[in-house]
Parts: C-alpha cells; sequence; structure tokens
C-alpha cells in the first residue's frame, strides 16, 4: 500500500520511482534474476552485523491489507531463509493507527512474544475487524491472548519503546521507501510485492540480493 493511500497491486505499479535517494538498479547481476525486482539505495545505509551475516528489514503495518495478504508466504519464507540471514520488522509512521501500532509491535518485542502475535493482530484487524485504537482495548486483546496485559501497559509506554518507534521511523525516512510491504538488503536494496510483481517472487528476491550482499563483504 502506498504511502497514505492504496495502490492496486495487481496492476503491478513501480513504488519508490522518483523518491530521493532511490535509483533503479540499470546493470544486470548474475545474482538477480532481473534488474527491475529491486532498487538501489544510495548512498546505501549503514548497517551493524557480524561479518558473514546480511540484514532483512520488513516495513510493514498491521493495518496494511497488502502486508497482511503477505505474512502468509513470509511465515513461509523465515524457517527455510538462508541462515546467514537475520530478519526483521520495522512498523512505519503512516497508515491507520499507527501511532498506537507502532508502540504496540515494540512493546511485543520486549516481551519476547512476538513471533506469534503478529498473525494474530493481523488476524484481529483484518478478519475480526477489531480496531484496537485505543490502550485499554488492546491491552485487553493482549490478554486473551496470553500476554500479562500489566506488563504489556509498562512497555507500550515506556522511554525505551519510544526510541524505539523514533529509530524505526528515522530508518524508514532515511531508506526512501514509501510503501509497505517493503523489503530492504542490508541497507543497500528495496523490494516488495510490487515492485518483483508477486508475493512469493518478492522473498526470492530477498535471497538473491541477501547472497549479492554477502558477496559483497
Amino acid at each position: 500500500m502506498k504511502r497514505r493511500q492504496f495502490s492496486a497491486l495487481a496492476a503491478g505499479a513501480a513504488l519508490g520511482v522518483g523518491r530521493p535517494g532511490l535509483v533503479r538498479a540499470q546493470v544486470e547481476s548474475p545474482v538477480i534474476a532481473t534488474a527491475s525486482d529491486f532498487t538501489a539505495i544510495t548512498p546505501p545505509l549503514p548497517v551493524s552485523m557480524p561479518p558473514g551475516e546480511v540484514e532483512v528489514v520488513e516495513f510493514f503495518s498491521f493495518a496494511c491489507p497488502y502486508c497482511f495478504a503477505f505474512e502468509t508466504p513470509l511465515e513461509a519464507w523465515l524457517p527455510s531463509k538462508p541462515p546467514e540471514v537475520r530478519f526483521r520488522r520495522s512498523p512505519v509512521p503512516f497508515e491507520q493507527n499507527f501511532r498506537n501500532f507502532q508502540p504496540m509491535y515494540f512493546a511485543l518485542e520486549s516481551l519476547d512474544p512476538v513471533g506469534r502475535m503478529p498473525r494474530r493482530i493481523f488476524d484481529a484487524v483484518h478478519k475480526e475487524h477489531l480496531r484496537l485504537d485505543n490502550i485499554r482495548d488492546i491491552a485487553a486483546f493482549m490478554q486473551r491472548n496470553g500476554v500479562d496485559a500489566d506488563k504489556f501497559v509498562d512497555a507500550f509506554t515506556s522511554p525505551g519503546t519510544a526510541a524505539k518507534v523514533a529509530q524505526a521511523n528515522e530508518l524508514f525516512h532515511a531508506s526512501g521507501a514509501n510503501s509497505v510491504p517493503m523489503m530492504m538488503v542490508q541497507g543497500r536494496f528495496l523490494t516488495s510485492p510490487a515492485i518483483a510483481r508477486g508475493y512469493d517472487k518478492v522473498l526470492a528476491v530477498v535471497d538473491r540480493l541477501a547472497e549479492q550482499a554477502r558477496a559483497a563483504g
């Protein structure tokens, strides 16, 4: 979904064109199937990873229907992703209810049930049509799903969570991304289901980009 508006994914609209810092990759690589499957971040963003490891970041929103659709192939990819890939999510500073959904994600991350909760949150928003737009309703939802409500509220309102939200916003703006879901590989490349023309195709592109980033060192 494009920032502040829906994009027609089926139309295969290219995302990110014209944003500062985004340059469509022009040179075919033996690792990448087609150069149109990704964009290069210029200049690359600094990434702090051990040698031989590659960071993959998903920019996403729980409010985004395309992120919800992407969750199933993403869940299937995670157990089989290359072992050198370190995956993490970064909620974005736009879309409906982002002021709650961003700290909600990082509060869960600090409590360590985040691995099982994204699917439950997506289902609650898109299948059950829960609004989750105030802390009382969010805490009650967490309690129903096995998360201690008091601990969640403490984490949700903590300075540490606020700092993580600020860092996520800074990363999103620095990357030049302008839509979700969007995958950033090693601070060097951006791709998405719209750019790569498919939910499954984009994950194959991520694998190839990770291989290229690892080879480049």
